[in-house]
């Protein structure tokens, strides 16, 4: 996605976020802590798309979708930041990364546990390109309830688009397959470019042929990159399984935003 979205003036929410409060749902270690200090300026709660303020449905697992305004101090925040938040605040989250004038869209698929509803499970991180953050704003897409809202805003995030019929559960596992793949093809050519034996790089080469097949199955019929969409951040440890938290505790959060903008 290069565009940016304009959101329904009805869905401002514009409160700042103490960055006490994340720390008191998501209890993160010491590192994670200074690297909030080091990395973010402020943490703006920007939109609350709700049944409410866009007049969509809620459906399973999308009973709202935040949108966060992350002032930075460095270009690329640490991916532990993204999913702390995540962990704290049980909806959907998109976070709008800003700095020195340009913002990038990062988001993560976040769905409740298949093997326990009261938990929501993280996948790995998609992100937009960096662009001017006075680029303009296009409208937010038409959809029939927030579920497919916020497939279309995940999608949009996404290196590759839908396979026919494809949900969007079974796109991002394509996508993480597809990931794995790269990384293992990548490993694959740094021994075969090191091997002097010529029986072994025989067999290297033929392994990654495989490899190399196995990829364009997972990446071609409709599967073309959508111009320089990248997903940035790898989600590399796999999916993060977070407690759905009691929904009251999102009053408690912006409760004193007025007198804390988040440092420390």
């Amino acid at each position: 996605m290069t565009t940016l979205i304009e959101f329904p003036a009805k869905a401002a929410f514009g409160r700042i976020l103490p960055k006490e409060k994340i720390y008191a749902h998501a209890r993160p270690g010491k590192a994670i802590r200074e690297k909030f200090v080091a990395q973010i300026s402020k943490i703006v709660w920007q939109y609350k798309l709700s049944p409410e303020t866009v007049n969509l449905a809620a459906k399973k697992g999308v009973p709202e979708i935040e949108i966060f305004d992350l002032h930075l101090k460095t270009s690329e925040p640490d991916e532990a930041i993204l999913l702390c938040i995540d962990k704290a605040i049980p909806f959907p989250l998109f976070f709008r990364l800003i700095y020195e004038a340009q913002i990038k869209t990062v988001a993560a698929f976040k769905r409740p546990s298949d093997a326990d509803a009261s938990k929501w499970v993280v996948e790995g991180y998609f992100s937009s390109d960096w662009i001017p953050a006075s680029a303009e704003r296009i409208p937010m897409p038409v959809a029939l309830d927030l579920g497919k809202l916020y497939e279309q805003l995940l999608r949009q995030l996404m290196p590759l688009p839908p396979r026919s019929g494809e949900s969007l559960k079974a796109q991002v596992e394509r996508l993480d397959h597809v990931r794995s793949m790269q990384q293992e093809i990548i490993k694959m050519e740094s021994r075969l470019n090191k091997e002097k034996q010529f029986n072994k790089k025989v067999e290297l080469n033929a392994q990654l042929r495989q490899l190399k097949t196995g990829l364009q199955k997972l990446t071609t019929k409709g599967t073309e990159k959508h111009g320089k969409n990248k997903n940035q951040f790898s989600g590399e440890a796999g999916p993060s399984v977070v407690k759905n938290l009691d929904i009251g505790f999102l009053e408690e959060l912006t409760t004193e935003s007025t007198k804390d903008h988040g440092h420390g």
